[in-house]
C-alpha cells in the first residue's frame, strides 16, 4: 500500500472520529504527497514519499522554532502536527547503526583516522546510504567524533 493510500485511510479514519486537529494535519500531509506526485508526473517511490514527509515535518519544527513564546496556540498546533506526521514518518537510525556505517564508510576508503581534510570524501560515500532514514546533523556530529585534529 502507498503512503498516499495509508495517508488517505488515516484520513478518514480521523474524520469518522472527529479528530478535527489530527485530520488537517493528515489531509495538508495528502495534499503535500500528491502535488509531489503531480510535480514527478508518476507515482512517487517509498523514499520519495518519506522524503516529503520528512520535510513537512522539518518545515512544522521551523515554524514551532520561529513562533514567539506569548502564541501558545500556534506552539500547540504545531507540536501536535509533528506528532502526526511523526507517524507516518520512516523509522530513524539509532546512534550506534549510523557509527556501524560510519565504521564500514570508513573501512572501504581505507581510513584509519580521519582527519577534516578527509570528511568531504567520507561525507560524499556516507550520505546516500543514510539519506531519509538518519538525521544528517546526527551523522555530521557522530563522524565529527571519529575525526582526528
Amino acid at each position: 500500500m502507498s503512503k498516499i493510500d495509508e495517508v488517505r485511510a488515516a484520513m478518514v479514519a480521523a474524520m469518522k472520529a472527529g479528530e478535527k486537529e489530527r485530520k488537517e494535519s493528515i489531509s495538508l500531509l495528502l495534499s503535500a504527497l500528491k502535488n509531489k506526485a503531480i510535480d514527478k508526473r508518476s507515482d512517487l517511490t517509498e523514499e520519495e514519499e518519506n522524503e516529503v514527509v520528512l520535510k513537512e515535518i522539518k518545515q512544522t519544527k521551523e515554524t514551532l522554532e520561529l513562533t514567539p513564546a506569548d502564541r501558545t496556540e500556534i506552539i500547540e498546533e504545531c507540536k501536535n502536527r509533528i506528532a502526526v506526521l511523526e507517524e507516518f514518518a520512516p523509522k530513524m537510525m539509532s546512534e550506534e547503526e549510523i557509527k556501524a556505517v560510519v565504521q564500514e564508510v570508513l573501512a572501504s576508503l581505507g581510513i584509519d583516522a580521519p582527519t577534516a581534510k578527509d570528511k568531504g570524501k567520507i561525507m560524499k560515500e556516507l550520505m546516500p546510504k543514510v539519506k531519509g532514514i538518519a538525521d544528517g546533523k546526527l551523522v555530521n556530529e557522530i563522524l565529527g567524533s571519529f575525526m582526528q585534529s
